[in-house]
């Protein structure tokens, strides 16, 4: 599905190129002749046919995503491995340092929520629809992080932080990450 969008959104670009650089210059300077050149019309059904199987594929993607529960399968993470934003853990010692541990994942809303929060935007309140993507991705994120602790035999995570920026339009990054470590009984 992914190769299908990949070459979706090829087509689309070359469609677009075409057109805005090629095809509105020719039509601006030589456009005597009200009928279309054969390149020009296949660039428009290529800006179009792109558009729309890009659109099809990730309608298909949500589609599935949805039906799978709501969240992509992965490992479930270790519950038992404590989590700290701060460098030790009262009554207990550090006895060795595995390393450093992160999750990360890239979220967006689709449009219709998008415009929601952009009428909130203007009429003031919470932006619920950003918050609830911020949720998702921060509890993604953090579930990655467990798994990866998890994985490296760590009792605890120290020195947890957590950094988000904006991608593209509504998208946003969210990396969280710690030191895995092991503590006494």
């Amino acid at each position: 599905m992914k190769i299908i969008r990949h070459i979706g959104s090829l087509v689309f670009v070359l469609g677009l190129f075409t057109t805005v650089f090629v095809g509105l210059p020719w039509y601006v300077i030589v456009a005597d002749d009200p009928v279309l050149p054969w390149w020009f019309r296949t660039a428009v059904f290529c800006l179009l046919g792109g558009i729309l199987v890009v659109l099809l594929t990730v309608a298909l993607e949500q589609r599935k995503y949805k039906t799978s529960e709501g969240r992509p399968q992965q490992a479930e993470p270790d519950r038992t491995v404590l989590l700290l934003n701060s460098a030790a853990l009262p009554g207990r010692e550090i006895t060795e340092i595995l390393g450093l541990v992160q999750g990360h994942t890239v979220y967006a809303i689709w449009l219709g929520k998008d415009l929601s929060a952009i009428i909130r935007l203007i009429l003031g309140g919470e932006l619920t629809e950003y918050t609830e993507m911020m949720g998702m991705a921060r509890e993604t994120a953090a579930d990655r992080m467990i798994a990866q602790a998890a994985e490296m035999g760590a009792d605890a995570i120290i020195n947890i932080r957590y950094m988000t920026t904006s991608v593209v339009g509504s998208a946003a990054e969210l990396l969280v990450y710690g030191t895995a470590v092991k503590l006494s009984v």
